[in-house]
C-alpha cells in the first residue's frame, strides 16, 4: 500500500456523502485544485463510519473544501496519524480544517 492516499477525487456533495458505507476509515477533504484541507477519521464511536463522519465536516466545512476521499481501514488511528504526518513532511503543519481541533501526538515521517 502507498503511503499517500490515491484514491481519485470525489465530488463533496449530499448525494455522493449518502453513498459511503458506514465502515471505519480515513477521509481527505480538498479545495477544487486537490489540496487537502482537511484529514479525519471515523472509528468505533461514529455512528455511521465516515459517512457520518464527513456528513459532521460538511456541517463545519473547512474554506474551500469541495471534494473528497475515503480509505477503509480498521487501523484508522494509525492511518490517520500517518496522514497527518505526512502533510506536516510535504506542507510543514497539519491542513487548515485541523488547526486549532484535538489533534494527537504526531512523530516524524520521512517518506521515500
Amino acid at each position: 500500500m502507498a503511503i499517500r492516499m490515491t484514491k481519485a477525487w470525489v465530488p463533496l456533495t449530499p448525494e455522493n456523502v449518502k453513498k459511503l458505507p458506514g465502515q471505519l476509515g480515513v477521509f481527505q477533504l480538498a479545495d477544487a485544485k486537490g489540496e487537502v484541507v482537511f484529514i479525519g477519521f471515523a472509528g468505533g464511536r461514529s455512528l455511521f463510519g465516515v459517512r457520518s463522519e464527513i456528513e459532521k465536516a460538511m456541517a463545519d466545512l473547512p474554506a474551500g473544501a469541495t471534494q473528497f476521499r475515503v480509505e477503509i481501514n480498521q487501523q484508522y488511528t494509525t492511518r490517520y496519524q500517518e496522514l497527518l504526518m505526512l502533510h506536516v513532511h510535504d506542507h510543514g503543519g497539519v491542513p487548515s480544517g485541523n488547526v486549532g481541533k484535538p489533534l494527537p501526538t504526531l512523530g516524524r515521517l520521512s517518506p521515500l
